[in-house]
């Protein structure tokens, strides 16, 4: 992957310096839900998925909240108001220059629909950090994006685990890289998604869905639709720099880390990593093969209108 021709984007909250201190506000990581009900199983499950790809767990539990007869909400207290800006170590602006090329890719494609595209904050952070979905970020909870606030959260450890832990490209690859953006561009795929509307129309069908199964296939959607996004961005940048007569920022291996991630963090083999066994009713990400096709799907044809997940009678 080449980065050299990739903006850099000062949308960015660098907190990694505070050292994963933070412990305050309500009851902790995964935002359990209040009411109860839940079986440990379900529990596991979520925690599982949250721990990997997507949008914020505490929000799969709190759509879980549902089954559970958790209806007491919670009040986030807003953050306390940081700098923005580009970081300059080696990590920090790798991250910079990816979520750079993503407010190009999606600034283009939304004006050329008649739309205005508002940018994300990208908050890295190290061990924990307070965050308006769930109270606090955890670096056992992966990346997420979190429509409260509308900023993506990221321990920049998860890079090093996406190698080691889920074998999504080869430990000290150049690929890996790639398999890095598709982490971030894969968030940012949801707030494409809260900008549009799309989040919450499906909050929505959760809802009158009354949770299980029902709500678990709909969240199904929702993230392979971001799946779908995060290769159309790429696929537009790659084209960008071509009609620009620059090199390609894709090479060789690139987007087969990227498929090899999203297989990684399939619904069905994290389950089957973790508990032996496979339970479709509860995925909430989508299979391996899912992730990989539509992934592709938007690497491919790199439109909105090709990405929708909920138009699409096979996923």
């Amino acid at each position: 992957m080449r980065l050299d021709d990739l903006p850099e984007s000062g949308n960015i909250e660098d907190r990694r310096a505070e050292g994963g201190g933070f412990g305050g506000g309500g009851g902790g990581g995964f935002g359990l839900p209040m009411g109860g009900g839940l079986g440990i199983g379900t529990i596991v499950v979520l925690g599982l998925v949250g721990w990997a790809l997507g949008i914020d767990p505490s929000l799969l539990l709190g759509g879980a909240e549902i089954l559970g007869g958790g209806n007491q909400p919670r009040v986030e207290q807003p953050s306390r108001p940081r700098p923005t800006g580009a970081p300059q170590d080696d990590t920090g602006r790798f991250v910079s220059r990816v979520l750079g090329s993503t407010e190009v890719v999606w600034k283009d494609i939304f004006a050329k629909s008649g739309q205005s595209y508002r940018a994300p904050t990208l908050v890295i952070y190290r061990g924990t950090t307070e965050a308006r979905c769930g109270g606090v970020a955890r670096s056992s909870m992966g990346p997420f994006y979190c429509p409260n606030d509308q900023k993506v959260y990221l321990d920049t450890s998860f890079f090093d685990q996406i190698a080691s832990r889920f074998g999504g490209c080869d430990v000290g690859s150049k690929s890996c890289q790639f398999a890095q953006a598709y982490v971030i561009a894969h968030e940012i795929g949801h707030h494409v998604q809260q900008l549009l509307g799309i989040l919450n129309k499906a909050h929505q069908a959760q809802q009158a869905a009354g949770g299980g199964a029902e709500a678990n296939r709909i969240q199904v959607r929702v993230e392979l639709e971001a799946d779908c996004f995060a290769g159309a961005w790429a696929k537009h940048e790659n084209d960008l720099l071509l009609s620009q007569r620059k090199p390609a920022f894709i090479e060789e291996g690139d987007v087969d880390a990227a498929l090899r991630t999203a297989a990684a963090i399939g619904d069905d083999t994290l389950q089957r990593r973790a508990q032996g066994r496979v339970v479709p009713d509860s995925f909430t990400h989508g299979t391996s093969e899912q992730r990989k096709r539509w992934f592709d799907t938007g690497f491919r044809q790199g439109t909105v209108a090709s990405c929708n997940t909920f138009g699409a009678t096979q996923l």
